[in-house]
């Protein structure tokens, strides 16, 4: 049977593999500590469950508009005027199931085959693999250690060309926890202004940062006209099996992205859009309360890791991601890539975690390695991860006996 070539152009997230994997050892009665799968470890809060329940009660099970319901598309276009200092109205807003929605039919309204589209490298995989899927350029823009993972001004002005027409940026970052800072979200702008193209900004993790305030490229000049927001609820208020994300942008564009949600999805479920609504308009206290347990778990896992010989991690400013240096960790134990520190860890410490290879095609030039923990987990498994990472790290014929077993 014959299957479309552009079938083997899509990639996946591989968080969701080793999910997978994790999944099986545990049905095989191993006990292994995960920080690899981006998702709070909190429930939703009660009040948002519990105006699910009453819409379902009062028959919210209906369709609904294929761009969302009007008072949620109201509710969100207020808060984000509040959190950005922008001016959209609801004919701005499309509700989606889940935000990935927002990143697909916006990259497949704007972007042309053979279109040039700038992207975070490391990055959210599915950036990569949406390129590459309508038959676009991917250029990888490089995300930095000596830059505290925000990228390089000056070869971000490197790879604009005429050809341009999508620069994605993702601020607070998976996998790094970076976060972008105001000078370089200006010269984006001046760039963006200079060359025509589009900005879609993953705002997923706005409500999660730790150092400083949340910057939106959206606050400059003729930004709001050329720039789809990406935002959504599974970070912030722990909804992420709701599936409920939107985006912001043109009037126009947004008419385009309703078509494609009628094409596809017809619409997002009818009581989660109710219950997105609370989350916006109810009470913070969990969200805040989450948002800090994050802050000290960060610190905590930080000053964890670079107590352990061979790590080096940087303090990120936001998300919930630590990305740590691993380079000397490999060489110590005589592995090739953070892939085999990856599987090392998972197969032999009991300990998930997710390789540079989960975040986009490494460049050639590319010397250093890094690993994701996802510190969505309690103090206490993070501490015991840390315990089994630390006395397998030091156990270098441990770790070329399970190499050699690999073939």
């Amino acid at each position: 049977m014959k299957y479309s070539k552009r079938m083997s152009c899509l990639g996946t997230e591989t968080a969701f593999e080793v999910l997978a994997q994790v999944n099986a050892l545990k049905a095989e009665g191993r006990d292994i500590v995960s920080f690899s799968i981006g998702e709070p470890d909190f429930d939703t809060p009660e009040n948002i469950r519990e105006a699910a329940k009453k819409a379902l009660d009062e028959g919210y099970t209906h369709y609904t508009p294929s761009a969302g319901m009007q008072d949620l598309r109201e509710v969100l276009a207020r808060e984000v005027n509040r959190t950005r200092g922008t001016s959209y109205a609801p004919e701005n807003v499309v509700v989606t199931p889940g935000a990935k929605p927002v990143m697909f039919f916006g990259i497949l309204a704007l972007v042309d085959e053979g279109d040039e589209v700038i992207y975070p490298n490391p990055g959210f995989p599915i950036y990569e693999s949406m390129i590459d899927f309508i038959g676009a350029k991917p250029v990888p823009l490089p995300l930095e250690e000596a830059h505290a993972f925000s990228f390089d001004v000056e070869k971000l002005e490197a790879l604009v060309s005429p050809r341009t027409q999508l620069l994605i940026i993702n601020s607070p970052q998976n996998p790094t926890g970076g976060v972008v800072p105001k000078e370089s979200l200006q010269r984006v702008a001046e760039l963006a202004e200079e060359f025509d193209f589009w900005v879609l900004s993953d705002e997923i993790y706005s409500r999660l940062v730790y150092d400083g305030m949340f910057q939106s490229i959206t606050q400059f000049d003729g930004m709001k006209e050329r720039t789809v927001i990406l935002d959504g609820h599974s970070k912030t208020f722990a909804m992420t099996g709701w599936r409920l994300g939107y985006g912001l942008m043109p009037v126009k564009l947004a008419e385009g992205v309703a078509r494609l949600m009628t094409n596809c999805n017809s619409c997002t479920a009818a009581f989660t859009q109710v219950a997105g609504k609370e989350a916006i308009t109810g009470p913070q206290d969990d969200a805040e309360g989450m948002k800090q347990t994050f802050h000290e778990r960060r610190d905590l896992i930080v000053e964890g890791l670079n107590a352990i010989d061979g790590f080096n991690c940087l303090k990120p400013a936001g998300a919930f991601y630590v990305w740590p240096n691993v380079t000397e960790v490999c060489a110590n134990l005589g592995l090739p890539d953070s892939k085999a520190l990856q599987e090392y860890l998972l197969f032999e410490a009991g300990v998930a975690v997710l390789g540079r290879q989960c975040f986009g095609r490494r460049a050639d030039n590319e010397d250093q390695e890094y690993v994701r923990f996802s510190y969505a987990a309690s103090t206490e498994m993070i501490n015991e991860g840390l315990r089994r990472i630390e006395e397998a790290g030091a156990d270098r014929e441990r770790a070329e006996r399970f190499w050699k077993s690999q073939g």
